[in-house]
C-alpha cells in the first residue's frame, strides 16, 4: 500500500547503490545478449518490427528535429533580456532530447514529417522553457505561472491568443520569442486537415499540465498539499495511483502529441478517445516517472522537486515503475496500430534508461527489470539506443 503525503521519501543521496543493488539478476552488461531476430512477443509480432520506425526516425526525424531546434537556438540568441536569453538557451541545449523524442510519432507519418516536427518541436520548447523559468528565476507567484503558462493553451488554441505571458514575471522582455513560438504551434495546428476533431482532448492534456506547472511551482511550504488537493479533487484522477503519480503523469506532453498525429486523418470519436486513454495516465506517468527516476541526484541536490523521492522506499519504487511499464503496454495493446504505440513506450524505456546518469546512479538493477517488464523488443531498443547516443553522438 502506497504511503500517504506525511510518509517518508525515498532520499537519493546515498540511497543510490541501494538502488543499483536491488534484486540482482546477475546480469553482466558487457556480455549482454540481444534478442535473437524472429522473437515473438505475447501477439506475435516480429522482435525487429520497431527496427523500421527506429530507422526513420533516426535518418529522417531526428535531422528535422536538428533543423527546427537550431532556427530556434538561433532565435533564441536575440532576446534582449539576460536571464530569459539564458533559460531559452538552456532549455533548448540541455533538454534536446524532449523534442527528439516527442517527434518519434512522425516516423508513423514520413508524408507529414514537416507537419508535425515543427509542430512538436515548438509545443515542446515552450514546455522546457516555461520549466526553466519555473525552476530557475526568483518568481513564485501562481498568478505569474499561470500567465506564463497560458502561452501552452493559446498554442493548441483556435481562438485569439492572450498575449502580455511575462505580465506578473520579473523579467519581461522576451523579443517576441514565446509568441513566435505560439504562432508557429497555431499555424501548424491549422495544417493538421482534422485538428477541430482532436483539440478538446488536446487542450484537456494541456490543462492538467498547466495545473501542475503551476502548482509544483509554489513555494516548498504550499506545493505538496496543493497537489495532494488537486488530486484528490480531479475528475481524471485516478484510484490506482498516488497524488505523485498522478501529478506525473499531467507531466507528459506525450498524449499530445499523439492526438496530433490522429489529426492527419479522419478517426473517429471513439479512437480518439481510445488514444488519449491510452496514453494518460499509464504512458505519460511511466514517461515522467522515468524522467524523475534518472534525475534523482541532480533534484536532490539543485533542490528541486522529485517524485519518485516520495516513494517510501527502493523496493516500492521499483515495483510502481514495473506496474506503469506493464498498465502502459497493456494500454496501447488496445489500439488498432499497436506496434507502432508499443515501439514509444520501448523507446520511452531505451531513451531515458541509457541516460549515463542511469550508471552514474548504479541503477543497472532498474533497468533490467524495467526492460524485462515490457518484453523481448524492449533490450534491443535499449541497446540501440546506448549506441546512438554513445557511439553516434559522442
Amino acid at each position: 500500500m502506497l504511503h500517504g503525503a506525511g510518509g517518508r521519501r525515498f532520499e537519493p543521496n546515498g540511497s543510490a547503490p541501494e538502488f543499483g543493488a536491488t534484486r540482482d539478476l546477475g546480469y553482466d552488461r558487457r556480455r549482454m545478449r540481444l534478442p535473437r531476430f524472429g522473437t515473438m512477443d505475447g501477439e506475435g509480432v516480429m522482435s525487429f518490427q520497431p527496427l523500421f520506425y527506429t530507422g526513420r526516425f533516426m535518418r529522417r526525424v531526428i535531422p528535422a528535429v536538428g533543423r527546427e531546434l537550431e532556427r530556434w537556438v538561433q532565435r533564441a540568441e536575440r532576446i534582449p533580456n539576460d536571464n530569459l536569453r539564458r533559460q531559452a538557451l538552456a532549455s533548448l541545449r540541455m533538454k534536446r532530447f524532449h523534442a527528439e523524442g516527442g517527434s518519434v510519432f512522425a516516423a508513423a507519418h514520413p508524408d507529414h514529417i514537416g507537419r508535425l516536427v515543427p509542430l512538436i518541436v515548438a509545443l515542446q520548447t515552450i514546455s522546457d522553457y516555461l520549466d526553466n523559468l519555473g525552476d530557475r528565476t526568483s518568481s513564485l507567484d501562481e498568478q505569474d505561472f499561470r500567465a506564463l503558462h497560458q502561452a501552452m493553451l493559446d498554442a493548441v488554441g483556435t481562438t485569439p491568443v492572450s498575449g502580455d505571458y511575462y505580465r506578473y514575471h520579473p523579467d519581461q522582455d522576451d523579443g517576441g520569442y514565446l509568441q513566435a513560438l505560439v504562432e508557429t504551434c497555431r499555424r501548424e495546428t491549422a495544417r493538421l486537415p482534422f485538428y477541430d476533431r482532436v483539440q478538446p482532448l488536446v487542450v484537456s492534456h494541456v490543462e492538467r499540465y498547466c495545473d501542475l506547472q503551476v502548482y509544483k511551482h509554489l513555494p516548498w511550504s504550499e506545493r505538496e498539499q496543493r497537489l495532494i488537493t488537486w488530486h484528490q479533487n480531479h475528475p481524471d484522477a485516478s484510484a490506482d495511483m498516488d497524488w505523485w503519480e498522478f501529478a506525473a503523469a499531467c507531466g507528459s506532453t506525450l498524449g499530445m502529441f499523439a492526438l496530433f498525429a490522429e489529426a492527419l486523418s479522419p478517426a473517429s470519436p471513439e479512437r480518439l478517445k481510445t488514444v488519449s486513454n491510452a496514453y494518460f495516465p499509464w504512458v505519460c506517468g511511466l514517461h515522467i516517472l522515468l524522467d524523475y527516476l534518472i534525475d534523482l541526484e541532480e533534484d536532490a541536490r539543485e533542490g528541486d522537486l522529485n517524485f519518485v523521492s516520495y516513494y517510501s522506499d527502493v523496493d516500492l519504487a521499483v515495483e510502481r515503475l514495473t506496474l506503469f511499464v506493464q498498465r502502459a503496454v497493456a494500454a496501447v495493446r488496445q489500439l488498432p496500430d499497436y506496434g507502432f504505440h508499443l515501439t514509444v513506450v520501448e523507446g520511452l524505456l531505451a531513451m531515458y534508461l541509457s541516460d549515463r546518469k542511469v550508471e552514474q546512479q548504479q541503477l543497472q538493477s532498474v533497468v533490467r527489470q524495467l526492460l524485462a517488464a515490457c518484453g523481448p523488443r524492449a533490450r534491443l531498443t535499449h541497446w540501440l539506443c546506448k549506441k546512438w547516443r554513445y557511439r553516434w553522438r559522442g
